[in-house]
């Protein structure tokens, strides 16, 4: 690239390395990193919520609220949308034991498949489905016209998958070597 000062040309000017070189080391960018840091903190967010509902341990779950101990783990969230928009269809949803399975298999799937790493594609689908769920329970919502941390979520969780987070810190990279991948490419 030629620099021009008043009609003249200078030496030419070198662009900068591109990013792949300042960031490459040991096989790895950075950003893979920060991608895979990502793609953990969400997986623990949903097994955290798996395992709190599941035992009551005193965070967003009280142990005599546990499921464990009986109570339901979409009862709450549910029946606190009653005035919302769509409030009727999901808190007719409230405590029935099919979504409350479905609730907690997608928790505990969401959150192990990002930890590990292995079945991302999945787990983006699965789990961006969740939390726009989540966020149309809540409309309209209190704080912002239209977005908030579920739609994050969702799109945070596509971008995962989209970056194949789960090579770095994690059995992607063996994951999408298995022959049950390979055939089925969905499960990546």
């Amino acid at each position: 690239m030629m620099a021009t000062v008043h009609g003249r040309h200078k030496a030419p000017v070198s662009a900068p390395p591109p990013v792949d070189a300042v960031t490459r080391e040991s096989g790895t960018r950075a950003v893979d990193y920060v991608w895979a840091i990502a793609r953990i903190s969400l997986g623990w967010i949903f097994l955290w919520a798996f395992l709190d509902k599941t035992f009551g341990l005193g965070f967003a779950t009280p142990a005599e609220r546990a499921w464990l101990a009986g109570g339901s783990p979409t009862t709450g969230f549910l029946k606190g949308v009653e005035g919302n928009a769509l409030g009727g269809v999901f808190t007719a949803l409230a405590g029935q034991a099919w979504v409350d399975w479905l609730f907690m298999a997608g928790l505990l799937g969401i959150g192990t498949a990002l930890l590990l790493g292995a079945g991302m594609r999945i787990a983006a689908g699965t789990g961006s489905l969740l939390m726009v769920l989540m966020w149309a329970a809540e409309l309209p919502l209190d704080t912002n016209p239209f977005m908030d941390d579920h739609l994050v979520y969702a799109v945070v969780l596509i971008g995962l998958a989209l970056a194949g987070a789960g090579d770095t810190l994690g059995i992607g990279g063996w994951w999408g070597r298995t022959a049950a991948v390979r055939r089925f490419p969905v499960l990546k």
